[in-house]
């Protein structure tokens, strides 16, 4: 079976940039708190009524495509991850095939969140090792400003995310050597519930009765917005902080270490790694626990925030386009996220 490349790849973040200090007036929050909780400087938000996650996630594509070298009628497979679609349904998928005029190709919507690019890459290996199809378009596109709680009530989540795309074209590799070595999928549902969106939904709190003290319950048991969930506010993304972080800054290491593993590889061999932008000090302290070199470990979510599916691959475009990413070097992506699913994906590229 023929290895996996990277052909393409291409970002797309909306043009109003977001500091620190512009949401202090909206909220109880400074820029040093943020700074020094996060690293978060700045972030970007879409202009409304005009850019959408598919919107976004078709600006990307087109770079991707073009700079794969090939055209929108030579893709003959769509994935799209994100957890803030357009629509509830559809997915995002067939709006991306609409808004680019595809060929009447499938078109595969992923919600995993964070790890969601890391899920959709591995997808893709499988279909073109198998030479299933040649040219896949990989999507991670999130508009989270239009969902957010612009009050003290809801800082610890608002200050943390923005909005932007990032797209690849994934190929057969032409050349020995290049290409995808092995991706790696994990998940844990035993917590799932401190970091989520539980409302609207069915559940009212049967799921887990751990999380129940903490997060809210859903006594209106609708899958849509109805009037009382709007007169109570109770639609708010929900997130432990010092939960996840506990268990991102083991997990990722864990995934990275599985493909070096898989690989016959170790951490020196790594040229770059670039992880899920969900906070800078889970970075940081990836990079210290892993003792990955000083350049090693690529961040840009000061300028971004945390972009969930978009997160991976629009620090994996900035990388490339400023030469951190060149033919021959071992890159691996990593990711941890809600649900949790976490995974990873080595490559020489």
């Amino acid at each position: 079976m023929s290895k996996t490349i990277i052909a393409g790849i291409g970002s797309y973040v909306p043009e109003r940039v977001v500091t620190n200090e512009e949401l202090t007036r909206l909220m109880d929050t400074s820029d040093e708190w943020i700074q020094a909780r996060t690293g978060i400087e700045e972030r970007r938000y879409a202009k409304r009524f005009e850019e959408t996650t598919a919107t976004m996630g078709a600006e990307a594509a087109k770079i991707a495509i073009e700079r794969a070298g090939i055209t929108a009628a030579d893709i003959d497979f769509v994935i799209f991850a994100t957890l803030s679609p357009d629509y509830y349904f559809p997915g995002c998928g067939v709006l991306v095939q609409r808004i680019l005029g595809l060929k009447e190709v499938g078109a595969l919507d992923v919600r995993n969140q964070c790890s969601g690019f890391i899920y959709g890459i591995s997808i893709a290996d499988q279909f073109i090792k198998t030479g299933m199809y040649k040219n896949i378009l990989l999507i991670g596109s999130e508009t989270h400003s239009y969902a957010l709680d612009f009050s003290t009530r809801g800082r610890n989540v608002s200050v943390i995310f923005g909005d932007g795309a990032a797209a690849v074209v994934l190929q057969p590799s032409p050349e020995d050597g290049r290409g995808i070595l092995s991706t790696h999928l994990h998940s844990d549902g035993h917590n799932a519930e401190i970091l989520s969106m539980p409302n609207p939904g069915f559940h009212c709190g049967v799921h887990n009765e751990q999380w129940k003290p903490s997060v809210p319950e859903n006594p209106y048991g609708s899958l849509f917005i109805n009037q009382e969930l709007l007169d109570k506010e109770d639609f708010y993304p929900y997130m432990d902080g010092q939960a996840v972080f506990k268990k991102a800054v083991v997990k990722m290491p864990e995934a990275v270490m599985e493909a070096l593993n898989q690989n016959g590889l170790a951490v020196d061999d790594i040229d770059l790694l670039v992880p899920h932008q969900a906070n800078l000090r889970i970075s940081q302290m990836i990079q210290q626990t892993m003792g990955l070199g000083e350049g090693k470990v690529f961040n840009n979510i000061q300028k971004y925030g945390n972009t969930t599916a978009a997160s991976v691959p629009l620090a994996l475009c900035e990388a490339w386009e400023t030469g951190k990413v060149n033919k021959g070097d071992l890159v691996c992506l990593a990711a941890f996220g809600s649900g949790f699913t976490w995974g990873s994906a080595l490559m020489r590229w």
